[in-house]
């Protein structure tokens, strides 16, 4: 049985390809997205098929960038991974409770016109970094 454990090189170098191709992975599906929201605006003129296709695309990409990130999220060592699980549980629960008061504020016509789900995006992201660099701050 081999007890070795891997270099700090080789660590660092496969931490630096796991977060390159989380990169990729989510440009390709933010650009997806786009496409699949302003494709049957302006490039194919609100054809069913092709719209049906983007978003099916999107969702393989979106799927493929879940991937991507849990591999990365593995590649971490045990304190980054624990700074990321607290910014990500912080999140989903901002996000759980935050959209489900939005929601009710659109429903009960609390609020002027519409929930949207970009400003719920926003919401999270914003928690997320904000996670991430208190439990950075913690830990120091």
């Amino acid at each position: 049985m081999n007890t070795s454990t891997p270099s700090a090189g080789g660590w660092a170098s496969k931490n630096s390809r796991n977060t390159r191709v989380l990169a990729y992975w989510t440009s390709a599906w933010v650009i997806s997205h786009a496409l699949a929201v302003f494709g049957p605006k302006f490039l194919w003129m609100d054809n069913t098929l092709l719209t049906a296709l983007a978003v099916v695309a999107n969702v393989a990409l979106g799927t493929g960038m879940v991937l991507a990130n849990r591999r990365q999220l593995r590649g971490l060592d045990e304190l980054q991974q624990q700074i990321q699980m607290q910014a990500m549980g912080l999140t989903l629960g901002v996000g759980l409770v935050a959209g489900l008061a939005y929601a009710t504020l659109d429903t009960t016509n609390l609020i002027p016109g519409d929930a949207e789900i970009g400003h719920l995006v926003i919401l999270m992201g914003l928690t997320y970094l904000l996670g991430t660099i208190m439990g950075a701050r913690k830990y120091r």
